[in-house]
Order: C-alpha cells, then sequence, then structure tokens
C-alpha cells in the first residue's frame, strides 16, 4: 500500500478512536447516567441484578470501578501523550481498551451467573491493561517524573480485587476495598489538581495583568500531600482510630491553606477555571468530614462520602473533561452556558446528596433529586460535548 493510500485510509477510521479522551469520556458520562438509573431503580422496586454484589455493594463498585475508573483511564491516556510527546495511543488499542472496560461492565452485573474467577478476572482486565500501556508509554518516553502517577492506579486495582474477594466471601476486612478505592483516588485527585490548578489559574491570570499570581510549589503543598495522604491510608486500613480522625482534621485544614493560595476567587469570570477550585474545595470539606465522623457520632460517614465521590469526584471529572475536550478538538477555552449549566447541575446534586446523608428533608425525595440533577449534569454533558468528541473538528 502507498503511504499516500495509508493516510488515506487512515483519514476513514473513526476519530473517535483517535485518542484515549474521546471514548472513555463518553464512556464516563455514559455510565455516570446508567449506572445511577439502574442503582435507583433497584431502590425503588426492592429488586436486585444478577451479580455477586448486593445492590449497594454493586452501586460503589460501579461508580468507583466503573464511572470514575473510564474518566481516569480518558484523563491519562491522553496526559500521557503530552507528558512523552508521543503519539496517542490509538487505533485498535485504544479499542481494544475501551472494550475491555464494557466487559468489566457487564461481567459484574451478571457476575453471580459467571464462575468467580471470571467475573473477577474479566473486571480487573480493564485496570490490568491500562496500567500497562500507561507503563509502557511512560518508560518508553523516558518520562520518569510521571512513572509514581500510576500507583494510584495499581491502588485502585488492588482495592477492586478486594471488593470482589468480599464479595465472594473470602477473609477481607470489611469494607476495605471501596474505601481504599476512594483513598486512591483522592491522592491521585490532590497530586493532579496541584498540577494543573495552580498553573492554569497563573496563565490565566498573567493574560490579564495580575500581578498577585498562585506561588510556586513548596512546603505547605509537601505538607498538605503528606498529611493528607497519610490520612487517607490509615482510615482505608482502620477506618475509626481516632487519631487518624485528627489527622485528617490537620489535612483538611492545610490543603484549605493550599487551595486559598491557587487564588480561585480570582477566576470567578471564567467557570471553566473556577469549577476546578470547587471541585478542589469539595475535597477539602471531604476530607474534613470524614475526620469529623471518625470523632463524633453526629457525623454520618456517609455524608463525608459523599461530599468526596458526588461532590469531589463528580465535579473534577466534569471539570477535566470539559477543558480537555475543548482544549483537544482546537476550540476556545472558555465556557458556554450550557457548561455553567452542566456545573450547577453537578453541584446542587452534590448539596443535595449530602442533604440526604444529614437527614435534611424527605429522605428518598432528597436522594431522588440528588440522582436527576447528577443525570441532568451527565446528560448535558453528553449533548453538548458528545458531538465534539466524534467529530474530528468543529462542525464536523
Amino acid at each position: 500500500m502507498s503511504a499516500t493510500a495509508g493516510h488515506a485510509a487512515a483519514d476513514r477510521r473513526p476519530v473517535v478512536w483517535a485518542q484515549g479522551f474521546r471514548p472513555f469520556f463518553l464512556a464516563t458520562a455514559f455510565w455516570a447516567v446508567f449506572a445511577l438509573a439502574v442503582w435507583i431503580g433497584m431502590l425503588e422496586t426492592g429488586t436486585a441484578l444478577p451479580s455477586r454484589f448486593d445492590p449497594l455493594s454493586w452501586h460503589i463498585h460501579e461508580m468507583l470501578f466503573g464511572f470514575v475508573m473510564a474518566g481516569v483511564g480518558g484523563f491519562l491516556l491522553t496526559a500521557i501523550a503530552n507528558w512523552t510527546h508521543r503519539p496517542p495511543v490509538h487505533g485498535l488499542a485504544l479499542a481494544l481498551l475501551a472494550l475491555a472496560w464494557l466487559i468489566g461492565r457487564i461481567a459484574c452485573m451478571v457476575s453471580s451467573l459467571l464462575p468467580s474467577w471470571q467475573a473477577v478476572a474479566l473486571d480487573l482486565a480493564f485496570p490490568a491493561a491500562l496500567l500497562a500501556t500507561a507503563a509502557h508509554e511512560i518508560v518508553a518516553g523516558r518520562n520518569w517524573r510521571n512513572l509514581p502517577m500510576l500507583l494510584s492506579v495499581a491502588v485502585l486495582g488492588v482495592a477492586n480485587l478486594l471488593m470482589h474477594l468480599e464479595a465472594t466471601g473470602a477473609a477481607v476486612p470489611a469494607g476495605i476495598g471501596w474505601r481504599l478505592g476512594i483513598a486512591a483516588m483522592v491522592v491521585l485527585v490532590s497530586v493532579i489538581a496541584g498540577r494543573i490548578v495552580p498553573t492554569f489559574t497563573r496563565n490565566w491570570l498573567t493574560k490579564r495583568g495580575a500581578t498577585v499570581l498562585p506561588p510556586e510549589r513548596g512546603l505547605i503543598d509537601r505538607s498538605a500531600l503528606g498529611t493528607l495522604h497519610a490520612g487517607l491510608i490509615g482510615w482505608a486500613l482502620w477506618p475509626a482510630f481516632a487519631p487518624i480522625g485528627a489527622l485528617l482534621l490537620g489535612a483538611a485544614a492545610l490543603n484549605a491553606w493550599r487551595l486559598a493560595r491557587w487564588r480561585g476567587l480570582a477566576t470567578r469570570a471564567e467557570p471553566l477555571l473556577l469549577i476546578l477550585h470547587v471541585g478542589y474545595g469539595w475535597m477539602v470539606a471531604g476530607t474534613a468530614l470524614l475526620g469529623c465522623s471518625i470523632l463524633a457520632d453526629t457525623v454520618p460517614e456517609t455524608a463525608a462520602l459523599h461530599t468526596l465521590t458526588t461532590g469531589a469526584f463528580g465535579t473534577m471529572i466534569l471539570a477535566v473533561m470539559t477543558r480537555a475536550t475543548l482544549g483537544h478538538t482546537g476550540r476556545a477555552l472558555t465556557a458556554s452556558r450550557w457548561t455553567v449549566g452542566i456545573y450547577a447541575a453537578v453541584t446542587l446534586a452534590a448539596l443535595s446528596r449530602i442533604a440526604a446523608a444529614l437527614g435534611w428533608g424527605p429522605d428518598r425525595v432528597v436522594l431522588d433529586l440528588s440522582a436527576t440533577l447528577w443525570g441532568i449534569a451527565f446528560c448535558l454533558f453528553l449533548a453538548c460535548y458528545g458531538p465534539m468528541l466524534v467529530s474530528a473538528k468543529r462542525g464536523a
């Protein structure tokens, strides 16, 4: 085949397989809506899936290792190409990664119909393949400074395995899988945010002639991350140990200081940037509530968990997906009214879910409101950003 014919064939390939963010951001948004709708349906009807996971465990598992893992995959596969200056993972390799993610989701829904080892293997295929692919790209690009970033992905895979083992009756500490998964994701968010939020903010403020800018990383950042990561690992292993609660409160205070130094209020004219600060703020609030829940029976742990998951994870994933999609498809980095609507919906979803956890208002009504707002946020993303993800350029 001639070079010209080869390029023509490549041009006919679906653009959705050109870069990792395209299929995985679509999968993230779809699963955010679908998995929550299935969970609410099980609550309303009292039915259950043919899964080894009970309904609540399936909900937790799929929001962490279905929804969140798809978002992590889309981010990593895109960011690694920037870090290494290598061509992005694309074509058949990318399609196989997406297929592994999808097969894992189906396997978890029907795991009781499969041998237990088979369901586990099918579900763990995606994190294992993602980890291997990411490691290969980083090593091939000799981008050693980002190799530790993969540790959180590896821990997410271990956490997934632990949830499966608990579901099959293995002797593992109750809840350690999902706790470790949440901890690994908070660690990943705290590290990535520390790179992108102050940098994006500094660049945006500089263009507008500001002289007071976010400072470079230093002792405060290292202290904030060190206490946060130690506190989260401690909570995953010893969730009722009082000193861990105190450590988490200290970590929340340091991370609040860290966030304040990033000058988030100065970005209020650009919601696409402000929302990154809001997402980190949810993480700080969730960490503080988690510490309080260990130290005081009056603070329910579920309020802390949904502050971290619905609030921090939901907001940060949407913030990164909207910004990355605009940037990598050649569009202006500014939020439209529909994008602001996405951010408003996920923020209200988090607030109402936390209100339900705290017992403010009729439980089922507030819970349904939160689920509806969550669905609106991600359906809006699919409606507004889906066409960009499957098109080569604006208007294509």
